[in-house]
């Protein structure tokens, strides 16, 4: 992100470092260093063969980044900028990587650390943050993609058992978390409700999606629950309706801008390199009027797209953060960077399309993150709805 790039002076034209404390200083610079020595070398085999990362995952937990800035319980502690320039930077050396800590962390944990009772953070969090155990969030459904509210999964209690029935869909790491978060629908009162399914339940069972074209190097599953009993000691004590799960879902969009902003910074700083070093009709490309232009545009979506990250920082810092902002910076970041990529790609020609050059893994990736978490269209109508006061949804 402050790099400098030839004869540039990197993405940092706002002078956003300034703002950053020595702690979120090293937290970046950790993860930055971690992302240009380990991940960038050999990321491109695992994302081409789609295979899961495990050995650069396992660094994940020696470099004291896994938490999501979740207080004691083993998680190191960091502020909402520390968490967010973690996000920039592993999802500026891969999508996949930093879908898999949003899962963990910023999923699977957060919703323990938010909602669940001292003996479930004490039995998990130390142990998660620590990559020893593996957690999943189940929300999203076959047929409740944006809809999830309508989840149509069922618990069912009697005396101190739970009995939860249905199916997930697209769940990170479904296939190989210790525990999964599962949302359900009490048949009794019709409030959704939040369980720890173990992996090794019951009638639990979890396939991995195949033929991804995005984020190839993280593992989704299609999940279903038959008749899997939970112990009531293994729900959320703090999750008794929807509203619950949204508290989660909002501070999750924060991670979702921070890692859109990676992979622009990545199109960007490629594509500037690329343009210094290149030569076509006896010039370096970046002598050229549109080459320059097109650079220029790019790097003021990047920079504003890093003034939308920092104030999100500040407002989690504050206390303020709301879904409506949640939902606008999720909703600009990942259309902005939407565009910086594919004009980067553009910017490289025929080798834009190499794993080689990385841009077209960035282009492919930057599609889940522009779906997940809530679609662009869906942030849009949150927005629209606070704004008008209309819901143009149900």
């Amino acid at each position: 992100m402050y790099e400098t790039i030839g004869r540039s002076r990197g993405t940092d034209f706002f002078r956003i470092a300034d703002q950053l404390t020595p702690e979120e200083r090293a937290y970046w610079r950790r993860t930055r260093d971690f992302v240009d020595d380990e991940v960038l070398p050999v990321i491109n085999d695992y994302w081409e063969r789609a295979e899961f990362p495990y050995e650069l995952v396992q660094k994940l937990a020696k470099l004291g980044i896994v938490g999501d800035g979740i207080e004691g319980y083993g998680c190191p502690p960091m502020s909402p900028i520390a968490c967010g320039l973690i996000h920039l930077e592993l999802n500026r050396g891969d999508g996949s990587l930093g879908t898999f800590l949003g899962v963990q962390a910023g999923l699977a944990m957060q919703s323990i650390a938010m909602l669940g009772s001292e003996e479930q953070k004490t039995r998990w969090l130390p142990a998660m943050a620590q990559l020893t155990k593996l957690g999943a969030f189940a929300l999203t459904e076959p047929a409740h993609g944006s809809d999830s509210v309508a989840l149509e999964t069922t618990a069912r209690r009697d005396g101190d058992t739970w009995t939860i029935n249905g199916a997930k869909k697209w769940i990170g790491n479904g296939t190989i978390a210790d525990v999964v978060v599962v949302w359900a629908r009490d048949e009794a009162d019709r409030q959704v409700k939040g369980f720890l399914v173990e992996r090794d339940s019951p009638g639990y069972a979890a396939r991995k999606m195949e033929g991804k074209g995005s984020l190839r190097a993280v593992w989704q599953a299609e999940i279903t629950l038959t008749d899997v009993e939970v112990d009531e000691a293994n729900r959320l004590p703090g999750a008794n309706s929807f509203k619950d799960t949204g508290r989660v879902l909002a501070g999750t969009r924060n991670a979702v801008a921070w890692g859109a902003l990676g992979h622009a910074t990545a199109a960007y700083e490629i594509a500037a390199q690329y343009c210094s070093e290149r030569t076509q009709f006896g010039q370096p490309l970046v002598s050229f009027q549109i080459v320059q232009d097109k650079l220029v545009k790019m790097l003021a979506e990047v920079c504003s797209m890093q003034l939308y990250c920092l104030r999100l920082g500040r407002l989690i810092e504050e206390g303020s953060l709301t879904d409506t902002i949640a939902a606008i910076a999720k909703m600009n970041n990942t259309r902005k960077a939407r565009q910086v990529v594919a004009e980067a790609r553009d910017l490289l020609g025929g080798n834009g399309i190499l794993l080689d050059f990385h841009v077209i893994r960035h282009m492919a990736d930057i599609e889940a993150l522009h779906a997940y978490e809530g679609t662009e269209t869906i942030q849009t109508l949150i927005v629209g709805r606070d704004i008008t006061g209309v819901g143009a949804f149900a």
